[in-house]
C-alpha cells in the first residue's frame, strides 16, 4: 500500500511539475515569436549577412558609453517593438525574420521600407481609438504610416496628459503618453540621414537667367565662410538677407536639426570632449565655427551622403559602409574608446543566455523523467543526462556575466538584471555543490528547474525595461570595491536562501506525497541540505548588511537609515537566525525547517524584489513598476506551504491513529 501510494505521489509530481514546465515553455515561446501576422512589404530586400555584419561594430555613443551599434539597435528595436526581431513577408510569399541591425538600417538608409514595417507595440488598442487610428485586436503591432495620419492628435492628447501624475494615469492615458515619445524617438531615426537623400536646393536669384539647381549639404558646408561674410555685410548694412541665401541657411538648419538626435557617432577631435557628436552636431558646428576641425566635420558629413545614397547598391554601400566603420573605429580606438565594442557585438550575436535556457529546459525535462521513473540503472542514465545540460547551461551563464564584466569594467551586479543572471548561475552551482555532497539527485534535479526559472525571469524583465543594463552606473553605486564586497556579498545571500526555500519546497512535496517511500535517510540528507544552505543565508546576508552600512556611512554619512532595501536585509538575517535557533532550541523539526525554509523564499523575494515597488528611500537605482509575477510568485509559495502544513497534520493523524491501534492490539493481546 505504501509503494503504491508512492507511485502515485510521484505521477502526481511528475504531472504537475509537467504542467509547470509547459507553461514555462509557452511563455518562452511566446516572447520569442513577433505578435502578429507578418507584414508584406512590396519590393522589400534582405539585408546580405555581411552588411549586416559590418554594420553591427560601428562605434556610438549611448547611454553615457560607446557601444556597438548592434546593441544601440537591439535596445531601440526592443523598445519600440517589443521584440528582437520583426516577421516580413517577401514579394514571392515567403516570410523572413529580420533582426535589430537590419531593421535599423532600414530605418536610417530605407525609409521606404521602413514607414511600413509594423514597428510600435501597442497593448491597448483604446489608445489608438482614441486618436482615430483603425485597430485589429487589443495587442498589436502598427507600422508609422498607419499612425502617422493621426500623429497631430497623438502629440496633442500626450501633451495634456504627460501634466497627471505617472502613477494616476489610466492605462490608455498611458500608452497615449509611451507611443507619442516612441513616435517622436523613432522619427529622429527616420530623419537623420535626410539631408544625405535629398541634398540642398539652391533657390534662383530671381533674375530669371538662373534656374533652381541642386547641391551637396558637404559642398554648402565648404562655403560656411562665405556664407557668414555675406550675412555680416547684410547686417552691418542693415539690409535684409538675400533671399537665395535665406532659403539656403532655412535648408541647413532644418538637415541639422533631422539629425540632430538619435545617432551619437562622431568621435569628436578634441580629445577633452567627452560628448560624440551627431550628424547634426557637426553640421551646425561648421556653420557656427564652434568645431576646432570644421574639415573633418564636412569629411563626416560628405562620407555619410556617400553611404546614403549608395543604398541601392548594396555591395557598394557596404564598402563605403566599412569605410566609414573602420574610420570611426580608429579614431574612437584613438581617444581609447574601441576597446570592447567587437567584444560586445559578439556577445549579443551569439545570445549566450537563450542557449544557456535551452540547455536548463533539456536537463529540466530529463530531471522530470528521472524523478518519474525512479532508481535503477535508466534512473542513473538520466541523471547523467541531466546532469550535463545543467553544466553545460551553467557554464553558459559563467561566460556571459564573465563577458559583461569585462565589457562594463565593473564588477558583474550592479543593477536588477544583472542580479537575475548573477543569482541563475549562483544558484544552480549551489545546486550542483549540494548534490556532489549528497549524491541523492534531487538538487541535480532542482538545478535546471531554477535556472529555467530565472533565465526567464532576467528575458521577460529585459523585455518589459528594454534598456541596456550595461551602462554605466548611477553615481553612488559606481565603485568596484564595494561592487564587489557588499552587492556580491548579499546577492549571493540571496541566492543561497532562494536555493533553501526550493529545496524545502522539494522535501515537502517528496513528504507529502509519499515520493521518498518512507526514506529517512533521504530526508535527513535533505534537511541538512537546507540547514546548511540557511546557515550559508544567514552568514552572507549579515556580512553583506554590515559592509552595506559601512558603505552607506561613506556615501551618505550614515550607517543604518532604515531605508526600505536595508530592512529587505535586515528580515532575511533576523528570519534566518530564528530559523536557526528555533531548530537549535528544538521547537521545530523536520517539517519545521522545511515549512520556515519555504518561507524564507518570500522575505528573499520582499528583500530583493519586493522593495523596488515601494518608491522610496535612497536604492532608487533599483526602482521599477508594473511587475505583477512577484504577486503570483507569493501565491505559488503560499500554495506550498498549505500543502505542507496539511500534510504534516495528515501524516500526524496517520501516527496517532496507528499508535492507537497499536495500544488497541496490545491491550487485546493481554
Amino acid at each position: 500500500m505504501h509503494n503504491s501510494t508512492s507511485k502515485i505521489g510521484r505521477w502526481i509530481a511528475a504531472a504537475f511539475a509537467l504542467a509547470v514546465f509547459v507553461v514555462i515553455l509557452n511563455n518562452v515561446r511566446i516572447d520569442n515569436t513577433p505578435k502578429g501576422d507578418a507584414r508584406k512589404i512590396p519590393g522589400y530586400t534582405v539585408w546580405s549577412p555581411e552588411t549586416i555584419e559590418a554594420a553591427e561594430a560601428i562605434p556610438i555613443q549611448d547611454g553615457g558609453r560607446i557601444k556597438p551599434l548592434s546593441t544601440y539597435a537591439g535596445f531601440t528595436m526592443l523598445g519600440l517593438h517589443g521584440a528582437r526581431s520583426m516577421a516580413i513577408e517577401l514579394d514571392d510569399g515567403k516570410t523572413v525574420k529580420i533582426k535589430p541591425t537590419a531593421w535599423l538600417l532600414d530605418s536610417l538608409f530605407r525609409p521606404q521600407f521602413a514607414l511600413e514595417q509594423p514597428t510600435f507595440r501597442v497593448d491597448n488598442s483604446a489608445a489608438l481609438e482614441a486618436v482615430g487610428v483603425k485597430t485589429r485586436s487589443k495587442r498589436d503591432r502598427y507600422s508609422y504610416s498607419e499612425i502617422q495620419p493621426h500623429r497631430e492628435k497623438l502629440i496633442e492628447l500626450a501633451k495634456s496628459y504627460e501634466a497627471i501624475e505617472k502613477k494616476q494615469r489610466d492605462p490608455v492615458q498611458t500608452q497615449i503618453v509611451d507611443l507619442a515619445y516612441n513616435v517622436r524617438n523613432y522619427e529622429s531615426l527616420l530623419g537623420y540621414f535626410s539631408f544625405a537623400r535629398s541634398g540642398i536646393t539652391l533657390r534662383a536669384l530671381g533674375n530669371g537667367t538662373t534656374p533652381d539647381r541642386q547641391t551637396d549639404l558637404s559642398t554648402v558646408l565648404q562655403t560656411a565662410p562665405q556664407i557668414r561674410e555675406q550675412l555680416a555685410a547684410s547686417k552691418s548694412a542693415g539690409t535684409e538677407i538675400p533671399t537665395h541665401i535665406k532659403a539656403l541657411l532655412e535648408q541647413v538648419l532644418d538637415a541639422a536639426n533631422f539629425s540632430k538626435f538619435g545617432l551619437f557617432i562622431l568621435p569628436p577631435p578634441d580629445a577633452k570632449d567627452t560628448l560624440w557628436k551627431t550628424a547634426g552636431n557637426s553640421i551646425m558646428n561648421v556653420m557656427t565655427t564652434t568645431t576646432e576641425d570644421p574639415t573633418l566635420a564636412i569629411t563626416d558629413v560628405k562620407a555619410m551622403e556617400t553611404i546614403a545614397r549608395s543604398v541601392a547598391n548594396e555591395p557598394e554601400f557596404r564598402s563605403k559602409l566599412s569605410t566609414f566603420r573602420d574610420d570611426l573605429a580608429k579614431r574612437a580606438e584613438a581617444r581609447g574608446e574601441y576597446r570592447f565594442v567587437a567584444l560586445e557585438s559578439q556577445y549579443y550575436r551569439f545570445n549566450w543566455f537563450l542557449y544557456a535556457l535551452v540547455f536548463f529546459l533539456i536537463g529540466t525535462v530529463t530531471a522530470l523523467a528521472m524523478w518519474t521513473l525512479g532508481k535503477g540503472k535508466v534512473s542513473t542514465i538520466l541523471a547523467w543526462a541531466t546532469f550535463i545540460p545543467t553544466f553545460t547551461g551553467l557554464v553558459f551563464c559563467i561566460i556571459a556575466i564573465t563577458k559583461r564584466s569585462i565589457i562594463m569594467q565593473r564588477p558583474p551586479v550592479g543593477n536588477l538584471y544583472d542580479t537575475i543572471i548573477f543569482i541563475a548561475a549562483t544558484v544552480v552551482m549551489l545546486a550542483l555543490i549540494v548534490e556532489w555532497l549528497t549524491k541523492k539527485r534531487f538538487a541535480l534535479g532542482i538545478a535546471p528547474i531554477l535556472g529555467t526559472l530565472l533565465i526567464v525571469l532576467a528575458r521577460r524583465y529585459e523585455l518589459g525595461d528594454a534598456k541596456d543594463h550595461m551602462n554605466p552606473l548611477v553615481a553612488v553605486l559606481d565603485s568596484n570595491f564595494w561592487l564587489t564586497t557588499h552587492v556580491i556579498t548579499i546577492t549571493l545571500g540571496y541566492a543561497a536562501g532562494l536555493l533553501a526555500a526550493f529545496l524545502a519546497c522539494g522535501y515537502l512535496m517528496l513528504r507529502g506525497l509519499r515520493l521518498d517511500g518512507g526514506n529517512k535517510e533521504l530526508r535527513r540528507s535533505l534537511t541538512k541540505a537546507v540547514y546548511g544552505m540557511v546557515c550559508l543565508t544567514l552568514f552572507l546576508s549579515l556580512i553583506g548588511t554590515v559592509l552595506g552600512g559601512i558603505w552607506a556611512n561613506y556615501s551618505w554619512g550614515r550607517f543604518w537609515g532604515w531605508d526600505p532595501k536595508e530592512n529587505g536585509a535586515l528580515l532575511i538575517v533576523l528570519w534566518t537566525l530564528s530559523i536557526l535557533h528555533a531548530r537549535l532550541g528544538g521547537y521545530v523539526k523536520e517539517w519545521g525547517i522545511h515549512l520556515a525554509g519555504a518561507f524564507t523564499a518570500i522575505v528573499v523575494t520582499f528583500s530583493w524584489w519586493h522593495v523596488n515597488f515601494l518608491g522610496v528611500g535612497l536604492h532608487n537605482y533599483g526602482f521599477t513598476a508594473g511587475k505583477d509575477t512577484i504577486w503570483m510568485f507569493y501565491g505559488v509559495m503560499l500554495i506550498f506551504l498549505a500543502f505542507g502544513f496539511v500534510a504534516m497534520f495528515m501524516e500526524k493523524m496517520e501516527k496517532a491513529e496507528r499508535q492507537t491501534a497499536t495500544k488497541l492490539t496490545t491491550a487485546k493481546a493481554s
